[in-house]
């Protein structure tokens, strides 16, 4: 029966890590978002992230979103940089036109730091995407 369940890829959905200025408490931040560069709103949006190496494993931290508009972004979590030496592994489910959709995107360990960051689609900013 799970043969005939069809999921399909998900395209133009991106997680990204980004460094920000924080104005309340003046200091620079990496946040996580997720991204809609669809034409098409996302909606009904669960995340579930964590990370880990082969001697560590963080809570599970859970998100949910009612709706993402089209060619827009939001906010996941702060990520504090000490959770840059692991692998951080976001798994996104989400339905569009009434189809469920997941993928899981990953940081690999080290790989989120200021010499990776790049421009982010829809973002005026710079940061990391996860693959």
């Amino acid at each position: 029966m799970q043969k005939d369940i069809e999921i399909p890829k998900v395209e133009d959905v991106y997680i990204s890590v980004v460094k920000e200025k924080n104005p309340t408490y003046n200091t620079e931040d990496w946040n996580a978002y997720i991204i809609n560069d669809k034409m098409v709103p996302i909606e009904t949006i669960i995340i579930v992230s964590t990370g880990y190496n082969a001697q560590k494993i963080t809570p599970t931290f859970r998100k949910t979103l009612e709706v993402l508009p089209a060619k827009s972004f939001a906010k996941i979590e702060l990520m504090i940089e000490d959770l840059f030496a692991l692998n951080n592994e976001f798994k996104v489910t989400f339905f569009q036109d009434n189809k469920l959709y997941d993928k899981t995107f990953l940081f690999k360990q080290n790989t989120i730091s200021e010499k990776s960051l790049r421009p982010i689609p829809l973002m005026s900013t710079k940061g990391v995407l996860a693959t």
